[in-house]
Parts: C-alpha cells; sequence; structure tokens
C-alpha cells in the first residue's frame, strides 16, 4: 500500500482504551478489501489505528470508516459508564 495515516486516540485510563480496541477490532477483518487495510494497536491508554490504501480516495474512505468506527465505540462506552 502506498499510503499510510495514523490515528492516536488517547483515553482517561487503560480500561477505556481498551473497550473502544475490543469494540473495533472486530470489523479489521471483515471491512477491509483490495485498496484498503486497517490495524490497531494499544499502549495502555493510547489506541493506535493506522489505515494503509492503494490511493488517496481509498485512504480517505477508510479513515472516515475507522474514524467513525472509533466514535460510535466512545460513544456507546461513554453511555455505559455513566449508568
Amino acid at each position: 500500500m502506498d499510503h499510510e495515516a495514523v490515528f492516536d486516540c488517547e483515553y482517561p485510563d487503560a480500561e477505556r482504551a481498551r473497550r473502544v480496541e475490543r469494540s473495533v477490532a472486530v470489523e479489521a477483518g471483515d471491512i477491509e478489501g483490495d485498496r484498503t487495510t486497517a490495524t490497531l494497536e494499544r499502549d495502555g491508554a493510547t489506541l493506535t489505528v493506522t489505515v494503509s490504501a492503494a490511493d488517496l480516495v481509498a485512504l480517505r474512505a477508510g479513515c472516515n470508516t475507522w474514524l467513525s468506527l472509533v466514535a460510535v465505540a466512545e460513544e456507546c462506552g461513554a453511555a455505559v459508564t455513566a449508568d
């Protein structure tokens, strides 16, 4: 893949980062195509999402997808911890 974007998502604690990671990790193999791939890594309270793509259009689409997935996981996690 010729293009790459790396996003570091920092959380207040490692448990929240783990929760988001586990929520979106199930999608890693399911939504990848011929033009994009994504990897997730967590180090304590930081989740790193790396999107790789064959072209810039695919990179933009992949970034939008993964950032949306992370945002939804964060919102759902916030709703669970608010109860």
